[in-house]
């Protein structure tokens, strides 16, 4: 209430003798792990401690309020230039990029910051408020940990992702949601060992929405949850499908996102769903992104200890993006690499890349997890990995493959969806 006072005061006073003033936005990247894993305690006083230097980063006649759980706003008095308020938050970042002392943690956050200037982003209090949340959003979309002045054309993308938001809250229930699958192959023998499946959202105007557009708009608003349980009831239900038509030794993998791995009853619901649709755990391949296992919790480690229980198999997926993919190694039960597409791509082009790959083979092999190289689209990609004893290949050009050597299709990714225990059956 009292930054709302302010503001208005400053907007007031800004206008009358035609003066400049900023508003940031900030919002703590991944502050919820934290709290889910270290309880409200720790993350109530990391607040405090953010507050306290956040207070020193500005002037005494600016303000520095508490908007939400882990969100503060800014009112800079008197800014001359909009650049002014960038060195301001360039300052901020610098500040909170140093280690919090809490109780016996050392924590380490960032922050995504959005900032408007008045009179040129906005006039009223509401609106700046409103168009600094909107850049902040784009900040951590780029990539956290940095500024973004509002543009704009900002406005027009988020009425589009608000509008995309809403869509998606219903696709599980209009059963708009299709899963199409990538085989994985022996490289050696050209033999199906399993696949990915690969989500995919029939949008009824928009055609086939892939989930690089509406993944990161679930896990914001919650829905990546019910999303992925979709996805793993059906892929372990086909999965169990082509088992009974003949494929017994038939793996799939599904992709796991950070928030579903931290939701309460992750493994239980993963449990269940294989005893729902029989599926051997042996069967079930669960592919985790860096991202997933960056907060080196207990929290994390006691999940992916059940999951082994379970007797899921766990695989690294994009390796070799991350910076303590080594750490993770040794601290997780990982089963598998997966050699990320980037240095896949560029094999038969760039000798760092083909070396780098070279060394993860052998890497893998040493710590006895397989390997597998993803996004296989040519025939030379095919042949590097082979020829470097990479037992295991996923892509579009294994998919063709697989398509020639299957006469129902079933493993066509570019055109069928997901397959019904009875249309399996039929075919």
């Amino acid at each position: 209430m009292l930054l709302n006072d302010r503001l208005s005061e400053a907007i007031h006073l800004s206008g009358r003798y035609h003066r400049k003033l900023a508003v940031l936005f900030l919002d703590l990247d991944r502050f919820k792990h934290i709290n889910d894993s270290l309880g409200h305690i720790v993350s109530d006083k990391l607040l405090q401690s953010v507050a306290k230097r956040l207070l020193t980063c500005v002037r005494s006649s600016d303000t520095v309020g508490l908007q939400g759980s882990d969100e503060f706003v800014l009112l800079l008095w008197e800014v001359r230039h909009a650049e002014d308020a960038a060195i301001t938050a360039t300052k901020i970042l610098e500040t909170l990029r140093k280690p919090h002392h809490i109780n016996d943690h050392e924590l380490h956050v960032t922050a995504s910051i959005g900032i408007v200037t008045f009179p040129d982003d906005a006039t009223d209090a509401e609106t700046l408020v409103k168009n600094a949340d909107v850049a902040m959003l784009h900040a951590k979309k780029a990539g956290r940990d940095r500024y973004q002045f509002f543009k704009s054309e900002m406005n027009a993308h988020a009425i589009e992702r608000h509008a995309l938001e809403e869509d998606l809250r219903y696709a599980i229930e209009r059963q708009e949601l299709v899963l199409h699958y990538q085989p994985k192959l022996n490289l050696a023998t050209g033999n199906i060992l399993g696949a990915e499946a690969l989500i995919r959202w029939r949008h009824p105007l928009r055609g086939l929405v892939f989930p690089e557009t509406f993944i990161a708009i679930a896990e914001d608003c919650g829905l990546i949850v019910p999303i992925g349980r979709w996805v793993l009831r059906e892929a372990c239900r086909q999965a169990r499908a082509w088992q009974v038509a003949g494929l017994a030794s038939l793996c799939i993998s599904t992709n796991v996102s950070a928030v579903e791995l931290r939701a309460p009853g992750f493994a239980s619901g993963v449990r269940a769903i294989l005893k729902e649709t029989g599926l051997e755990p042996r069967h079930l391949e669960l592919e985790l992104t860096e991202t997933a296992l960056i907060d080196d919790s207990r929290a994390v480690a006691d999940v992916l200890d059940e999951l082994k229980t379970i007797g899921v198999q766990l695989a690294l997926d994009d390796f070799g993006t991350g910076y303590s993919s080594l750490t993770h190694l040794k601290r997780f039960p990982i089963d598998a690499l997966k050699i990320d597409k980037s240095f896949v791509r560029d094999l038969t082009t760039d000798e760092d890349d083909a070396g780098i790959v070279t060394a993860m083979i052998g890497m893998g092999k040493s710590l006895h997890l397989r390997v597998v190289a993803e996004e296989v689209e040519t025939r030379k990609q095919l042949e590097i990995p082979r020829e470097r004893r990479c037992s295991r290949g996923q892509g579009a050009i294994l998919a063709g493959r697989c398509w020639a050597r299957n006469s129902d299709d079933c493993w066509n990714a570019e055109s069928r969806t997901t397959h019904s225990p009875d249309e399996l059956a039929q075919e």
